[in-house]
């Protein structure tokens, strides 16, 4: 507990200001991330990031990565859309496979495809979410954050039912009901002090639905571990794991939002 502590105090520590700043800073941030991420979840399938397919996955995520603001100008220069870049990735992968004979499978092919995706769309809305403005990133991590917490000492505290024992054996039902109660009241002191141009109704309702989908996140991030039987993403933030392990919920989440037009 102690080292989870002190982890989590340098990270943040490291990380807000770039969140405060926003902009450049920030962007470049989130590509250095969302690279070790990738590098993650490449590594529990024996695929390195260094090779042929995992630079390929690498550049998907760079261009999935890049924000609105650019996008225009990138097509203006070279001509190309991002969906036009991960067909070129797509139709790469698929011939590196023949080059090596199918030793780099379909299968393989699928696996780097949807991680990049997995990382790369979760991580732009990041960016997204942090070009919407600041009160738009904080409610953000103030949710997943208060709906880890909330999850995690109700869950010890009156946890009894296993939510779902096959996938996260110490989640229980009324940690996950925890996690959800305290989101909305953090994101209820939120709108005191910092009120969003929204009724408290659709506040109180995009936050249950974030805390269900941040938790959701949480248990996919679980599924993929126990499936290539992993205990953490990685070992880059000691007593917390890896930066999937941090950032799973993210990843759920800022889509969500920005799909609901939330920070748009």
């Amino acid at each position: 507990m102690k080292q989870r502590i002190i982890t989590g105090v340098i990270a943040a520590a490291l990380f807000i200001p770039f969140v405060l700043i926003g902009d450049l800073p920030f962007t470049l941030l989130v590509y250095l991330v969302a690279a070790i991420g990738l590098f993650e979840i490449l590594r529990m399938k024996g695929i390195s990031i260094f090779s042929i397919p995992g630079l390929i996955g690498a550049l998907t995520v760079f261009a999935l990565l890049i924000p609105n603001l650019w996008a225009d100008k990138i097509i203006e220069r070279f001509n190309y859309t991002k969906l036009e870049f991960v067909i070129i990735a797509i139709i790469l992968l698929l011939v590196y496979s023949v080059i090596v004979k199918n030793r780099f499978t379909f299968d393989h092919v699928a696996f780097v495809l949807l991680s990049s995706f997995y990382v790369g769309i979760g991580f732009h809305y990041l960016i997204e979410t942090r070009e919407a403005g600041l009160q738009f990133i904080i409610y953000a991590l103030l949710v997943v954050w208060a709906t880890d917490s909330g999850a995690y000492f109700t869950g010890r505290k009156i946890g009894k039912n296993k939510l779902w024992p096959e996938i996260s054996p110490n989640k229980t039902v009324e940690g996950f009901i925890g996690g959800i109660v305290i989101a909305v009241i953090f994101a209820c002191l939120m709108q005191v002090i910092y009120p969003f141009n929204i009724s408290w109704a659709a506040l109180i309702i995009i936050t249950i639905v974030c805390s269900i989908f941040g938790q959701m996140g949480d248990l996919v991030e679980s599924a993929i571990k126990r499936h290539y039987d992993v205990k953490d993403s990685g070992t880059i933030l000691p007593g917390h794991g890896g930066i999937l392990d941090r950032f799973d919920s993210l990843l759920f989440v800022l889509p969500l939002l920005n799909l609901l037009h939330f920070v748009g």
